[in-house]
């Protein structure tokens, strides 16, 4: 009948606009560079002792960092603490494990349940809002094995280039910062125009980084952000390793 024939134009028409309008979202992302970071270009983060506790039957293992010319605990002064997600405990450190989500340390010595096997941790020091302190002495990159003849499943080259996601990371509210911070670690590699390349998707969009830096996504839409970032040789092939493709997903609520 004529009457459904319209219900089905106006169905049609519907679904145009919607998807016209979701593709408009996507469209209006985009990367900027974050600039106004101090740079702690001294700072050091050292590995000093790991020890399983060997009364207890979860793999608890005891980590023991040492931290030099940078406070734990301290709130970064700069502008960037307020524009972004900033922790009220402070500076920190970054805690990955397999290249799994973080978990932030606000002091040097603590206690982590390890899954049985051989692991890589990679920990770095972090500003009060997140971004991590890239300079070569502010990194840990330790393999980690426990349990009795444990067995490597991940099979990590540490001599080879490695991709570690970090941010984002987690649940976001529009009212606290239209922007995302997107920053990750890069190991025995560097970035370049001509040399290798980060390729970040975010929501579908597509975005090539050639400069190792923290970024804002900007423009984003409210709900499920989807983010991939994918370690690229000069070709634009990937560069093979465990850890060099990584999807994650967070939510950015109004």
């Amino acid at each position: 009948t004529m009457k459904t024939f319209n219900s089905l134009v106006y169905l049609i028409l519907v679904s145009l606009i919607l998807t016209s309008c979701q593709q408009e979202k996507k469209i209006n992302i985009s990367l900027e560079k974050l600039d106004g970071s101090p740079k702690y270009s001294n700072a050091v983060l050292e590995l000093e002792k790991t020890k399983l506790n060997e009364q207890s039957d979860d793999n608890e293992v005891e980590f023991s960092f040492a931290v030099k010319n940078y406070q734990l605990g301290a709130q970064t002064d700069s502008p960037n603490s307020k524009q972004l997600a900033n922790s009220a405990k402070g500076q920190h450190i970054h805690f990955i494990l397999n290249n799994e989500p973080y978990s932030a340390h606000y002091d040097s010595d603590f206690i982590k349940k390890i899954p049985s096997g051989v692991n890589y941790l990679v920990a770095f020091l972090s500003r009060s809002y997140h971004e991590s302190v890239k300079n070569k002495n502010s990194v840990v990159f330790h393999k980690l094995e426990v349990g009795d003849n444990p067995i490597d499943n991940i099979d990590l080259n540490m001599d080879s280039p490695v991709l570690i996601y970090s941010r984002p990371k987690g649940n976001y509210s529009k009212k606290d910062s239209d922007d995302l911070l997107l920053d990750f670690y890069l190991l025995n590699t560097s970035l370049s125009e001509d040399g290798n390349k980060v390729r970040v998707t975010v929501n579908g969009k597509e975005f090539i980084i050639t400069e190792w830096m923290p970024y804002l996504i900007k423009g984003l839409p409210i709900g499920e952000v989807i983010i991939k970032l994918e370690l690229l040789d000069n070709k634009g092939g990937m560069i093979p390793g465990a850890f060099n493709q990584v999807t994650r997903s967070v939510m950015f609520n109004e």
